[in-house]
């Protein structure tokens, strides 16, 4: 694991709650932005996962608790910030991580399973922010001082063209970079708050990679075929690009959908071999060059 390039106190006073931070991208999160100086309130349905999770952060000199909760429910999302507030006094940073996948084919998924994932990713991300106002706006309660806090909500760049098998989530987390760019806008001009999004790739240890990249065959086909830095990405790198928006470095960044995934949402598979393009180029020059005159390049 790289070492940090930030100060181990950066986040110093801060309090963050992590929805869905028990497991996978979103430990890493709660881990991180701990390790830098912020108490942190893990969310999640699963007592088990919490408890573990509380105890890692805890062992790790990390002020943390872990309360249960279902993120898209109202009382559950009002009390889990209740509770940290009772807890810690303040909270700045809202980290929306919770999330539900996995592989379908549109005549396969149902409407009550599709339903499933827009309620846990696009409107547990809206009742936590909502839920969370108060909290985090300008002058609000716990705010000492005359800034506003940061939401950050987990996104994902399968929408950005289309993913085969994921129109549940691809729709789901379109809605919530609809949603993030928004409550920028809105929130930013009222509350000061900060609102952006982080949108991982295929990300090695992650429940996510478990359910749509099941064996090493294709893993190694997405570093191989289609990874411009023909790797896997770590939950750190996800986990740094938030210390980094929860940080004063991040201040004046508001309404961003920060990638990061190696470059991957920009790449296809090549259609030739790199080894070929230049025998093509030259031939294609040549002919060019010997064409008769007068005719017509697009004739050739």
């Amino acid at each position: 694991m790289d070492s940090s390039p930030f100060k181990a106190g950066i986040l110093s006073g801060m309090v963050a709650v992590i929805t869905g931070g028990g497991s996978g991208i979103g430990f890493e999160i709660s881990t991180q932005l701990g390790l830098h100086g912020a108490s942190i309130a893990v969310m999640g349905r699963r007592k088990s996962v919490l408890d573990s999770a509380v105890i890692s952060l805890q062992e790790s000199g990390i002020h943390a608790i872990g309360i249960e909760g279902d993120v898209r429910k109202n009382e559950d999302a009002a009390s889990v910030l209740q509770i940290t507030f009772e807890k810690f006094g303040r909270i700045d940073v809202l980290v929306n991580s919770a999330a539900g996948n996995f592989l379908a084919s549109p005549e396969d998924l149902s409407p009550n399973a599709f339903k499933t994932v827009m309620d846990i990713d696009t409107l547990g991300t809206y009742t936590m922010s909502h839920a969370a106002l108060n909290y985090l706006k300008k002058g609000g309660l716990g705010k000492q001082g005359n800034g506003g806090g940061l939401i950050l909500n987990i996104s994902a760049t399968l929408h950005y063209t289309a993913t085969w098998y994921q129109l549940h989530v691809s729709s789901a987390k379109a809605a919530i970079d609809s949603m993030t760019r928004s409550l920028a806008l809105e929130w930013g001009a009222d509350y000061d708050i900060r609102v952006n999004g982080i949108a991982p790739g295929p990300i090695a240890g992650t429940t996510g990679m478990s359910k749509l990249a099941p064996d090493e065959m294709i893993g190694t086909r997405l570093r191989k075929e289609t990874q411009p830095l023909f790797k896997i990405g770590e939950k750190w790198d996800i986990a740094m690009a938030a210390v980094y928006l929860a940080s004063n470095a991040g201040k004046f960044v508001n309404g961003m959908i920060m990638i990061v995934d190696g470059g991957l949402w920009l790449s296809s598979p090549r259609f030739i071999a790199k080894e070929d393009v230049k025998l093509l180029s030259r031939a294609v020059e040549n002919r060019s060059r010997t064409a008769p005159v007068g005719v017509p390049r697009s004739k050739i």
